[in-house]
């Protein structure tokens, strides 16, 4: 069990989950976000926090020994945004964990970091990322600063090119991308409690039988998500219209990123 475990991006979807379901990895949950948490549960500790400022990033980072670093602008937006937050904030976020212990990190990229590859396209860790937006873009960046921060300073990250993490698929595309919250969940125990990280990209999905991702490169993690999109392959279709063809949800792992305008500041 860790002794203080950081959540960034508290408040947020997946960050909400993450709260309620990894009480158990830590004696006392740091959690943050840039908006209010309300109030503290029983072995929490509340943060906001800027991700951009880094005076406020090191005193978030000084006294934990693991963090699940949701935080962040995790849809398309405007560069100024992304830029503070997510360019800005993880350069913030590894330049902490180096002067405080380098915890081990679990880094919340994305599946937009590879968007414009074809879904026909079979890929692993070693496949060259296409970003499909300046999200993407900031992903990659990321990905890039934890394997620097990892060679130059020894910091872990596991890297989770995270699908789509929902309760269950909501559409087609989600039957190859989904990441069942149990999923998600087992891989942050594993990142924290096996005895050597080192810094590897996982694809963030459950063993969907139409997936598009493969992991053998982290099978030393011992990772094997259970949970299959395919359970809720009858629901999907019978409750979501199927895309149409030649829409940009059928092409690209990335789905309607890859169509979405750039967003001006």
């Amino acid at each position: 069990m860790l002794e203080r475990l950081l959540i960034t991006g508290a408040a947020g979807g997946l960050g909400r989950m993450a709260r309620e379901r990894m009480k158990h990895m830590a004696k006392t949950l740091r959690l943050s976000d840039i908006v209010d948490l309300g109030s503290a549960a029983e072995n929490e500790e509340l943060v906001v926090c800027d991700l951009g400022d880094p005076a406020a990033v090191n005193d978030l980072v000084a006294g934990c020994d693991g963090i699940v670093h949701l935080g962040g602008i995790s849809v398309e937006d405007t560069f100024a945004k992304i830029l503070n937050a997510n360019i800005q904030g993880i350069y913030n976020l590894y330049e902490a964990a180096r002067k405080n212990g380098s915890p081990r990190i679990l880094f919340a990229s994305s599946n937009h970091a590879i968007g414009f590859h074809p879904q026909m396209e079979r890929l692993d860790a070693s496949s060259p990322t296409r970003p499909d937006g300046l999200y993407g873009v900031s992903k990659c960046f990321g990905e890039s600063m934890a394997s620097m921060y990892h060679d130059k300073f020894g910091v872990e990250t596991a890297i989770l090119r995270i699908g789509s993490c929902f309760i269950e698929p909501k559409d087609h595309r989600m039957l190859s991308t989904w990441l069942s919250y149990d999923d998600f969940v087992s891989f942050a125990e594993c990142v924290f409690s096996v005895p050597r990280l080192g810094c590897p990209i996982v694809y963030g999905a459950s063993d969907n039988d139409a997936a598009w991702w493969d992991n053998r490169a982290s099978a030393y993690l011992g990772w094997k998500p259970k949970d299959n999109a395919a359970s809720f392959r009858d629901k999907v279709n019978a409750n979501v219209p199927k895309p149409a063809k030649g829409a940009p949800e059928t092409i690209y792992q990335g789905g309607k990123f890859a169509a979405d305008r750039i967003h001006e500041d």
